[in-house]
């Protein structure tokens, strides 16, 4: 997948409790989460925010309580891909599930600025920034086919009906 968009910049060990206040967590509908993204840290962060954008984060982005509602919010918003230096992994593994692509590269961290023209590709790592290219850990390819398939709720679904089609007629699965 490639993505196009400008940079949201975020510094180090950003954590889930900030980005989505407690007060939100009963909320079902991501559209509604994603109009309270960073809103006690940052009130501003959700009108810059253009579909497409990538956050390009430090050390450690996801830390702290393990909410869902996190990448749920961030992708609503428009949020594309995240590149930071790290992850919690807990995060990473959430964004993953939910179909939303993140790359793994301390040099993008430390190179991209606020509102940088950005192109990541996720599938050969190539990350360009105002043109300068750089590399991030492309993800695995079985992990780009659940980010390809919108999560791993839909890979899951996908795969199932595959090995029922692939079954012979009266065999169970």
């Amino acid at each position: 997948m490639q993505f196009k968009g400008n940079v949201q910049k975020l510094g180090d060990s950003v954590d889930t409790d900030v980005m989505v206040p407690g007060r939100y967590l009963s909320l079902m509908n991501p559209a509604d989460i994603a109009k309270h993204i960073f809103e006690e840290v940052d009130p501003g962060f959700v009108g810059r925010v253009k579909p497409g954008d990538v956050i390009v984060a430090g050390r450690n982005f996801g830390c702290g309580s393990g909410r869902e509602q996190a990448p749920f919010g961030l992708k609503a918003l428009g949020i594309s891909c995240i590149v930071a230096a790290s992850f919690s992994r807990t995060f990473y593994r959430m964004s993953i599930d939910l179909g939303l692509p993140i790359l793994i590269s301390p040099e993008v961290a430390e190179a991209a600025s606020q509102g940088q023209a950005i192109e990541v590709d996720t599938v050969s790592g190539r990350v360009l920034l105002d043109g300068r290219e750089f590399r991030a850990e492309p993800l695995p390819a079985f992990i780009q086919q659940i980010i390809d398939m919108g999560g791993v709720t839909d890979w899951v679904k996908q795969e199932l009906a595959r090995r029922a089609a692939a079954q012979p007629s009266g065999a169970s699965a």
